[in-house]
């Protein structure tokens, strides 16, 4: 994520709940993933529930670069407007 990106989720991640969900919900994933990244052996069951919230991840980030867009058209006309 660019730092333009980072910088407009952090202005609008309490005004919009939808943003703040995806936002939770890719934390959760990266976090899940980092155990099982951590692990020096994972069982079939590992494996595939990793492979799950890999997608489940990128899926969140999607939505919530979805939703940055819509802001990112309002800061740009803002910026234009000065």
């Amino acid at each position: 994520m660019e730092r333009r990106d980072e910088e407009l989720l952090q202005q609008h991640l309490n005004d919009d709940p939808e943003l703040r969900a995806a936002y939770e919900e890719h934390l959760q994933c990266k976090n899940k993933l980092q155990e099982y990244r951590s692990k020096h052996y994972l069982t079939l069951e590992e494996e595939m529930e990793e492979k799950r919230i890999h997608k489940l991840k990128l899926a969140s980030k999607d939505r919530m670069m979805a939703n940055l867009s819509r802001y990112q058209g309002r800061s740009s006309a803002a910026g234009a407007a000065k």
